[in-house]
């Protein structure tokens, strides 16, 4: 399948989704970016893919339309089914499950593949994918041991995520929202937010040999019309409001949290704000 016909049923695929009827307009947004990006990685059809940090769905079902009837994509999350407002994990899995691409998807929510028992034959999978969902990890620490523990499973790796390196100015507002949102992380006040773990290309690139794999295609994603940029701020000024997550903060850094939340709030605008570009990479 090429670039153009994966695109093309980029809004058939929204449609199809549970979130749609709470946004149509943002949710093919969201697919026609994940369409491209499947595309550029040029899957065959009948592949085998194992993603991880499936979430609702999004990339799931473009790679369940990518690997056609004679595929299989089995998606992986450690949320539970009823994670996720206004549509649970859940409900969009039942959503997909029901369409015509319910048979290629096997849905695995509540798992950690660290776990001893979870596991799959080597070689099972044609494709890893990781897509929007690596600073959820705890730690880099965490990330590398679950990219070492698949990569005896799948034969190539194909990752995604945001860039931490701003190409402008108008970038500058969802850079410092993740910043904050990792700082809180870091200094040891958790919570369940989208951004745990913020990292940099670069940090990707010095981890994955640590992990077993070669990197051998990398480049930048365009994310001109993502509205994530508008989510993680206002998630983070929600969070800079939270009492109780900045109390088991250490003073200093809470200090610093208040301060740099100050400043976005100066700096963001009401909506609309530019989210940061995003990169690929390839590994095998």
């Amino acid at each position: 399948m090429n670039h153009s016909d994966l695109r093309s049923k980029a809004p058939s695929l929204a449609a199809g989704m549970a979130a749609a009827e709470h946004g149509l307009d943002i949710q093919l947004s969201q697919t026609r970016h994940r369409a491209a990006l499947v595309a550029s990685w040029h899957i065959a059809p009948g592949s085998t893919v194992l993603e991880l940090g499936c979430g609702q769905g999004d990339m799931t079902a473009v790679l369940a339309e990518a690997v056609g009837p004679e595929g299989r994509v089995v998606a992986v999350d450690v949320a539970e089914p009823s994670y996720g407002a206004p549509v649970t994990l859940g409900e969009s899995a039942a959503r997909l499950a029901e369409s015509p691409l319910g048979p290629r998807i096997d849905f695995r929510f509540g798992t950690d593949v660290l776990d001893p028992s979870v596991d799959f034959p080597e070689g099972a999978f044609d494709y890893v994918v990781l897509a929007h969902c690596s600073w959820y990890f705890g730690s880099l620490g965490q990330l590398r041991d679950t990219l070492a523990r698949v990569r005896q499973w799948a034969r190539r790796l194909w990752f995604t995520e945001w860039d931490l390196t701003p190409a402008s100015g108008d970038q500058l507002a969802h850079l410092l929202a993740v910043l904050i949102q990792g700082q809180i992380e870091a200094a040891g006040s958790h919570g369940e937010g989208n951004v745990r773990t913020p990292f940099s290309r670069e940090a990707l690139l010095r981890l994955l040999p640590e992990a077993g794999w070669t990197a051998d295609g990398n480049g930048p994603v365009d994310t001109g019309q993502l509205q994530d940029g508008d989510w993680e701020i206002a998630a983070c000024l929600d969070l800079a409001g939270t009492e109780e997550r900045l109390a088991a903060l250490p003073e200093p850094v809470r200090q610093l949290v208040l301060s740099q939340a100050d400043v976005l709030r100066a700096v963001a605008k009401p909506r609309g704000n530019r989210a940061l570009a995003g990169y690929a990479v390839t590994a095998r």
